[in-house]
Formats: structure tokens, sequence, C-alpha cells
């Protein structure tokens, strides 16, 4: 039987090589409409900010509240998809994404802004899960590192496309900034389109039960974690009566939090899965590679417009090398998984990537050659694509069939945790450090340096005097810098973590974990039956 027509079980359905695509058709179309409309706006967030009058405050917030949205309800839409309809919860996210999406484009403030890319978050929360859910209850664990390179192939895609379309998109004078929001309309009707005519799963019926509780207290500890962390040492001190207030009542939602979570009948993310090695080993490793892969990339746009005085357009073809590493590495190694079965090398090797990658772009400046930033780039991408998916397929393939949603989605949640917190941490550096370094440079050239906190409107350089310009993109340059090494150790703990992770072979099914088991054991059992009779046979 060949490739195009081999069968493949998927919760009792049979579905070939071709049936499949077709079936992710529409799910791969509508992560690149997410994909899309999250990286077309990366490289003109600068141009925004400063048209809308916001701060570097403003610019994390942006980003950090689609990611908090994103976060917390990615549980939420994971838990649905163990009890309903995957195609009208995966339909519903994509619709949701897109009026948030609009709504982004009509803003007249940040505050705006914010608040409608918290609804492209709430969107995003679905498409994240539900992706991951979904292609767990069609294509078998040893399958899927296969249709995994397709989904990081989309993903590269979506990421190169992205800033080159927002560059674009912001340097075209009757065009503007708002049309990155719009951008991605058509390609969601599509989507949505595709997904009707192709997606057709077995639908479980059992009664829904959400643990409203449970999600509202994670979603406030996590939110007041952030608004922490956003705003001390900027509104207060980090030692003060604000901070521990935030601080000790965070702890408190949290262990509120994990109470009702323990007695819940359907609890957002099941304690028990915990209880599994591989489990939690991989949600502290897609803590850590949320913060890089949120946290430390969402700054390069900032970075090459503001230290490096490029445009838009050209910020976003810097960043080539590291989405071309994330591309090739993604598709590559999910080819080689399927093949031999074998994922763990390919985790160990990617952190260890991401460490180094981090670690060497903590040296940059606003001069540093650009053939060294592409070889530190090139270096983070290649690892954030042998783990990203990597890390997800581990877990999936030890929970039984019934726990792929809640399992899936703890993951994905802890990664955009862990790109939530790294955004904020990253962010509150950056703004200290760049006034920092600001104040001191403008002191060297004898100009006093009141005016230039953390607080005031993201810098225009081409505007600025010869000298000042200097200081300032010496700053933004050297802060930049900071944050990586401030990421460098996350990658650093992702490595640790890995490396006690016991690699279990892939199923050859999407059947339950202990049915596979059985059946290994039957296979080895009847081959071992075969080798006796032979045996006799050749006496």
């Amino acid at each position: 039987m060949t490739q195009a027509t081999a069968p493949t079980r998927a919760t009792g359905v049979e579905m070939t090589h071709r049936q499949i695509l077709e079936a992710l058709s529409g799910l791969l179309l509508g992560m690149f409409v997410a994909i899309l409309s999250s990286t077309v706006v990366s490289n003109a967030l600068p141009r925004i900010i400063t048209e809308l009058k916001g701060g570097q405050s403003a610019y994390t917030w942006v980003v950090t509240s689609t990611l908090l949205a994103t976060t917390a309800t990615t549980p939420i839409w994971g838990k649905l998809a163990d009890l309903t309809s995957k195609k009208l919860l995966v339909q519903l996210s994509l619709a949701i994404f897109v009026l948030g999406s609009v709504l982004a484009g009509l803003s007249q403030s940040t505050e705006q802004l914010i608040a409608c890319r918290v609804l492209q978050g709430v969107g995003a929360g679905g498409l994240t899960a539900l992706a991951q859910v979904i292609m767990a209850t069609m294509i078998a664990p040893r399958e899927r590192g296969r249709y995994s390179g397709y989904l990081g192939a989309v993903l590269a895609v979506g990421t190169i496309g992205g800033p080159l379309i927002g560059g674009v998109i912001v340097d075209t004078s009757w065009l503007g900034w708002r049309w990155c929001f719009y951008v991605g309309v058509p390609f969601a009707i599509a989507a949505l389109v595709v997904l009707q005519k192709t997606l057709h799963l077995p639908v479980v019926k059992r009664q829904v039960k959400i643990d409203w509780w449970g999600a509202t207290l994670i979603t406030a500890a996590v939110s007041l974690l952030l608004i922490w962390v956003t705003l001390a040492g900027d509104k207060y001190d980090w030692i003060s009566g604000q901070s521990a207030a935030m601080v000790i009542g965070a702890i408190a939602l949290g262990v509120l939090a994990v109470r009702v979570e323990n007695r819940a009948s359907e609890p957002m993310i099941p304690p028990r899965l915990f209880r599994n090695r591989t489990i939690t080993l991989a949600v502290v490793a897609s803590i850590a590679v949320g913060v890089g892969m949120f946290g430390a990339s969402v700054f390069l746009g900032q970075y090459f417009q503001i230290s490096r005085g490029e445009s838009p357009t050209m910020s976003g073809l810097m960043t080539m090398p590291m989405i071309l590493g994330l591309l090739i590495s993604s598709v590559v190694v999910g080819r080689i998984i399927t093949r031999t079965g074998r994922w763990k090398r390919y985790l160990v090797t990617g952190s260890a990537l991401l460490t180094a990658g981090f670690a060497l772009m903590g040296t940059i400046r606003y001069d540093t050659p650009y053939w060294h930033l592409s070889i530190y780039m090139a270096l983070i991408g290649l690892g954030l694509g042998m783990t990203m998916q990597n890390l997800v397929l581990a877990v999936q393939n030890t929970v039984d069939t019934h726990e792929l949603g809640a399992a899936s989605s703890v993951v994905a949640f802890f990664r955009s945790l862990g790109g939530a917190v790294g955004v904020s941490v990253l962010g509150a550096v950056l703004s200290h450090r760049v006034k920092d370094y600001i104040a001191d440079g403008l002191t060297a050239l004898g100009i006093p340096a009141t005016g230039s906190g953390s607080g005031g409107v993201l810098p225009n350089v081409h505007t600025l005097p010869g000298p000042i310009r200097t200081v300032v993109e010496s700053a933004y340059g050297h802060g930049a810098g900071d944050i990586f090494l401030v990421a460098a150790p996350f990658g650093l703990i992702s490595l640790i973590a890995v490396i006690f992770i016991k690699e279990i072979p892939l199923r050859q099914h999407t059947g339950d974990a202990r049915t596979d088991t059985v059946a290994q054991e039957s296979t080895v059992a009847a081959a071992a039956g075969a080798a006796v009779v032979r045996t006799g046979t050749d006496r």
C-alpha cells in the first residue's frame, strides 16, 4: 500500500494521507491567519505606538494583553474540545479572532488597541489549543511528526510573510498601519469555508462541565502577577507596599486555584496530569521556550527600527535568518521523527541551540555587524523549530485519547504563560535599562537627563539631532542585548528539563496509551511465537 493510500486510524475513522491533508487544509489556513495577524503587527508596533502616542509600557501591553488572553482561554478551549464538536469550536475561535482584528484596526488609542488585542487573544487561544488537539485526534503519534512539520512550515511562512507584509503596509502611505489588522480577513473567510467542507470529526456527546471558578482564579492570579511586573519600578518601587500586596494576592489566588482544581469534576488544568513526569518536565520546558519565543523575539522589530534606524519593511527582512532556521528545523526534524520514532535528541539539541542563541544575542549593540546577528538569530530559529511542536508531541504520546485536549492545552497554556511573563519582565528590563543608558549618554554630552524616563513616548530616531540620535540608538541597542541575556537562563532551564524527560516510543495509532501498550506486548509475543515456530520448522 502506497504512502498516499495507507489508512491511519483516527478514533475509529480510517483516513488516507490525502484525506488527512484535506482535513488539515482549513485548520492550517486558520493557523496561518492567526500567525499572520500577530506577526504582521510586530514591525508595525513602533510606528503604531508612536502615532497613538503610547510609551514602552503600552508597547509591552499591546503584546502582553493578547498573550494573557490566549493563556487564560487555552485550557477552556482544550477542555471544550474533549466535550463537544472540535469543528464548531475552531470555527468559533476563528470568528472571534477576526472580529478582534477588525476592531483593533479601528482603535483610536492604545487603550482601545489593548482591549481589542484581548479579544484577538481569546480567538488565538482556541486556534492554538484546537490545532494540536485535532491533529492528535486524526493522526497517530508516530505519524504526527511528519504533519507537525507542515504546521511548522505554515508557522514559518506566516512568520516570514507577516513582518514583510506589515512593513510594506506601514511604509505605504495610502494604506497605513490599520490595514495590518484587516489583511487577514479574506484568509479567515477562506479558512471558514474550507473547514466547513473538509473537517469531519466524530463528536463526543456528553454533558459539558466547565470549571469557571478555576478559569477565573487562574486568570486573576496570572493577570495580577503580570500587572505587578509591568508597573513595578515605574509606578512604584519593586520593594514597596503595592508590590507586596500584589505578589501576596497573586500567590493567594494561585493557591486557591489549585484547591478548586483539585475538587472540580472537570478541572481546567487537571492536577493529576502533573503526576506524569513527561508532562511536568514538558511544562517546565514550555515555559522557558515561551519566554524565548514571545518574550525576547517580540522586541527584535523595535531593536532594528530604533537602534539601527531601519524601516519596518527592512526590519522584517532582517529577521529572515531566525525564520528560515525555524522553517528548516521544524520540517526536516518532523520528517526524521516520523521515520525513526526518536524525538528526545532533537529536544535536547534544540534547547541547547536556543540557549546559545540567546547568550550570543546578549552581546549585541546598535552597531553589531549584521552577519553576527544573522548567525545568532539562526541559532534561535533552529532551536525553536526543534522544541515547540515536539514538546506537545511528547506529551500527547503519554496520555489517553479522552485527555488529549486537556494535555495539549496544558502545554500551550504554560508556553503562552511563559511568553506573557517573558514579555512583561523583559519589557520592564528594557524600559529601565534604556532609561539609565539614555541618562548616562546625555550626561556625557553635558545635557540634563531629565525627561528621559521610560514612560515617555517611543522616539522617532530619524527626527533627532545627530549626537542625541546616537545616544538613543546606543541605549536601545544595549537594552536589547540585556533582555536576551535575561532570556538565556530560561533556555538553560529548558535544556535541563528535556534532558530528564524519558523517551517513550511513539505510538502507532491514536488509541489510549494503555491500549497501545497491550498491543505492543501482543505484537512482541506474537513475534516471539512465530520465531519459535520457525525454529522448530528449521529443525
